[in-house]
Order: structure tokens, then sequence, then C-alpha cells
């Protein structure tokens, strides 16, 4: 497979076979995925074969092999041309995503009291593959509001104060959501899952904001240096699991029907005016507000364990997803057109002065929450004005060994003890489960934000410790 570099940090892989656009992967030579060991660099071309995609077919710089698209996938199609919307471009934790809370205590200040808040916030944040939630729905009929409401329903429920949603993607809440296409099974699987991390690479992560790039924006943001943070990854848990894979199997009935033909099955797909295409995106909708409602209800538990321990509370700093399909208008070849955006893995990157962002953030651009793994920084990026890719960037370090390979290479209690004494705790559910996350599993975070700037996705403005860490 031909690749070309077009500068340190964007290589370009040219039209051949099916492809209608070219493949263009953001990433230093040393980020470049290997043709032997991971295959995503095909999948980045398979992409490009679907009807109404316009540009390019972009892999970000944490790129690995996925489901139908690779991981850290972006790609739009035109929606008059006869765009599709495919399941695989997002993935099955739909709007899963990244939320980062800000306190206002020093971290000289948590000290001794570190392992005591861990010990809470482990007991009291339910994870794992089932387990338990913060909230008890009544019913189905309940389980519908927060489909519609999103973050906005558990707001209103007296989950969180107004100020949440002002710093939360969409307002906390996406419109066009329709419970009825969403199915009896995934309504099942969601029920009791309302608040929890899940399993995998979510986690709950107190932090320190160990470093400084843009003064400005992390004024505007609410960071400064030495503060105590809370990070939390998640998503939409067996609920939007249900829905990618209910959609996929629809979609794959009716390809036939539109003369769509794919290279992989995963990219089944269906034009977005078409019935099956809109009722995905309704389905989809509804699991993104089940996310966001999800982080809403864990920032209300680690804001009590804050006030139980040290006293005070956590300023939402910005909410983000970074596996959706959204229908968005760009320029594109000089003409405004209306487009799918889907982004797997991606996170959408809003520039200065776009009218989507609050007032408070207009000048700055929107945060953006690129999540290390246990035991590496994380980072918050801002968006950048001309980004290359609709607005995208990366969304975290990306695997480069799978869960099995990880597990069979790393001891789960010797990694704790390693983490422990270097100041970080950790409140796992299982060795294997902490084994499988080994930050020897992802790519070096640091190279990953550096490419990120340098191809002009965004703007390093903060990078933060771990200090503690709870793990689905």
């Amino acid at each position: 497979m031909e690749i070309v570099e077009e500068t340190p940090y964007r290589f370009r892989m040219p039209v051949h076979g099916a492809m209608r656009v070219p493949g263009i992967v953001f990433a230093s030579r040393e980020l470049l995925p290997s043709a032997q060991e991971d295959r995503s660099l095909e999948q980045v071309a398979n992409v490009a074969t679907l009807p109404g995609i316009v540009a390019a077919s972009y892999a970000m710089p944490d790129v690995h092999w996925g489901y139908g698209f690779p991981i850290g996938g972006v790609a739009a199609t035109d929606i008059e041309a006869g765009g599709v919307v495919s399941p695989g471009g997002v993935g099955f934790d739909i709007s899963c995503g990244v939320r980062l809370l800000a306190s206002a205590v020093h971290r000289a200040e948590l000290g001794s009291r570190l392992a005591a808040l861990m010990d809470t916030l482990g007991r009291t944040v339910p994870r794992g593959m089932y387990r338990g939630s913060v909230w008890r729905l009544t019913g189905p009929g309940q389980l519908e509001r927060v489909l519609t409401g999103g973050a906005g329903y558990a707001v209103d429920s007296g989950h969180g104060v107004a100020r949440d949603l002002d710093r939360c993607e969409d307002g906390g809440r996406v419109e066009d959501a329709d419970p009825s296409l969403v199915s009896r099974r995934a309504f099942e699987r969601g029920l009791g899952q309302v608040g929890s991390l899940g399993s995998g690479n979510h986690f709950l992560e107190v932090q320190a904001v160990e470093e400084i790039y843009d003064d400005t924006a992390a004024a505007a943001f609410g960071l400064r240096r030495d503060q105590v943070c809370v990070m939390i990854h998640c998503g939409s848990r067996g609920l939007g699991h249900q829905v990618c894979t209910d959609y996929v199997r629809a979609m794959e009935r009716v390809m036939s029907r539109y003369d769509i033909q794919v290279p992989d099955r995963q990219l089944a797909c269906a034009p977005v005016v078409s019935r099956e295409g809109g009722d995905y995106l309704r389905a989809l909708a509804a699991a993104t507000n089940y996310a966001r409602a999800n982080r809403q209800l864990l920032t209300e538990t680690a804001r009590r364990a804050f006030e139980s321990h040290l006293g005070g509370g956590l300023d939402l700093v910005y909410d983000v997803s970074h596996n959706l399909a959204t229908i968005e208008t760009h320029e594109v070849n000089g003409r405004a057109r209306r487009l799918c955006v889907h982004r797997k893995g991606a996170t959408r990157a809003l520039p200065p002065r776009h009218p989507r962002l609050p007032a408070d953030l207009a000048n700055t651009g929107q945060p953006t929450l690129i999540p290390g793994t246990m035991g590496t920084a994380s980072y918050v990026l801002a968006g950048v004005a001309g980004s290359p890719a609709f607005h995208s960037t990366c969304h975290g370090a990306g695997r480069t060994r799978g869960r099995h390979a990880a597990a069979r290479g790393v001891d789960g209690r010797a990694l704790r003890q390693e983490l422990e004494s270097r100041g970080i705790a950790v409140r796992g559910t299982s060795w294997k489960g902490l084994a499988e996350e080994a930050p020897g599993a992802y790519k070096d975070i640091t190279a990953v934000v550096e490419a990120s700037e340098g191809a002009g996705l965004g703007r390093k403005v903060a990078r933060l410790a771990p200090l503690g860490v709870v793990k689905g």
C-alpha cells in the first residue's frame, strides 16, 4: 500500500482501487501504523470507498484497528450527493467521551487525604461489565426521558447545576432523539446502568495540572497549575452497544436495495436520507443523550466525594464525545455543503469564534480532552482555525497491543505496585482488567499530542498528571 509523506505530520494514501477520495493520515513516522502489525491503514482505504464521501478518509495520530472504521477515523459524506451513514463509523460505545472537572484544591492540600478520597470513589463509582448504577430509574418511561433529555434531564432532576450544561458539548442534549427507535433489548441493557463507568479503558481519574502552555486559554477553561482535577471517560454502556448492533444488522439487509457495495461488511451503511439512515441517526441521538446523562451522574458522585473529604466541589471544564456521527455544514471545494461527519475515536475541536461555542470560550476555541492511560499524562487542547479534518482531533493514546496480548505480558498486581510506588493510587475491579490497560499497551500520549498540534488539528493548553485512578 503506497503512502507518501507530505509533511512531517501528514501522509497521503493515493486513490486506488474502489477509493473515491485519498486517505490522509496525521501522524509522525514514529506513530504511523505498521502494515504488518496493524491493518488500520487498510481500513482508512476501505472507508474512502463509501458513497458520498468528500475530501478524504482521515486518520488521527492515535489511529488503530477498529470495527469497520479505524479507531481514530474521520469521514464526511455529502448528504445531497447520496452520502451514507455507517454505524461502524461511530462504533459500539456511542458518544463515549471525556469530561474534565476542576476543583479549588491545590495539589499540596490533597496530601494524605488522597487514599481516603480514592477509597470513597472506588466504593461509590459503579464499574465493571454489568455492575450497578448511580441512578435507580423507575422504569422504561423514565429511561425514555433520559434518552430525550440527556444531561439536561439529569440536571433538572437534581443531579447537577445549570452551568454544567453550558460547558457540555451540544448543551448536554442532542435534538431528534426518538426512543421508539431503540430496541427493547437496548432498553433492558441500559435501564440499570445510568451512572456507571463500564469496563475496559473507562476510568475516573484524579489528576493535577502539571503544566500550562497557554495562559489565556487555561484561565478561560478554569485551569491553573497544581490544581486538582477529575477526568471521567465513559460512554453509553450496553444501550449504545445494542443500538450499534441492531443498526449494523438492519443496514446489512438493505444495502443492495440502494445499490451499495462495501469492501468490508462492517462498513454496512445506508443513505442519510433513507428511512434506515434516518432511523439510525435518531436512535444514535437517543444513545448520545444516555451517554451525556451517564457522565453527569458520575460527576455528582465525584462531587460528593470531594465535598466529603476536601470540603469543596468540582466545576465542569468541558464534556466532549469522541464516537459520533453528526450533521454539520462545512465548505468543500469552495461551497457550503451539508455533511454527515463520522468521528470514531476522534474529538470535535471547534475553532475560536465558532457559533456553537459558549460565549466565554469564543476567543479560545473549544476545549478538547485527550486522556492518557494509567500512569501517563493527559492533555487539554483547544480547537484552532483552519483545521484540515472538519474540526477534528485525536481522542487519546491509541492502543498498540490488544487486551489479551497486554494481559499475557503484564502482571496486574505488579503493575499496581509499580504505579503506587510512583504515588498513583489505583482502585481496579480485577488484576486482569488492570493488566489489559497497562501503559505499555498504548502509544506515547505526548507524541500523539505533538503530532496533533504539528498537523494543525489543535493546540496544547495544559498537561495533567495522574494522582489516582478508578478503573472500569
